[in-house]
């Protein structure tokens, strides 16, 4: 095991790709996304939106200790411009290297 950086972004569907090429300029190559994300924020429910442009994604990705720091540099401005969130949490990755069958 080894330890990564858990980065969970939830923002605005509309600017998943901007996020996500942040993403990939910080080094950070692989991701998973999640459509159609609904719950309670600071600014109330937002299950309303289903279905419609602005629907919330949940993207998460994982990351070298290294690369935190580009990571936030590319996507706090992002954030700060049309809103969401960003949650980075430590974690331990577990390699598989050799598939057994």
């Amino acid at each position: 095991m080894h330890p990564v950086k858990k980065i969970e972004i939830i923002a605005n569907s509309f600017e998943l790709g901007k996020i996500l090429d942040a993403l990939d300029q910080s080094g950070v190559h692989g991701h998973a996304v999640i459509h159609n994300v609904a719950g309670k924020g600071l600014r109330g429910d937002t299950e309303d939106l289903d279905h419609t442009m602005l629907d919330n994604v949940y993207i998460i990705a994982f990351c070298a200790p290294d690369l935190l720091k580009p990571v936030v540099d590319n996507i706090r401005p992002l954030l700060n411009k049309f809103g969401g969130t960003c949650y980075v949490t430590d974690t331990l990755e577990i390699r598989s290297v050799r598939c057994v069958s």
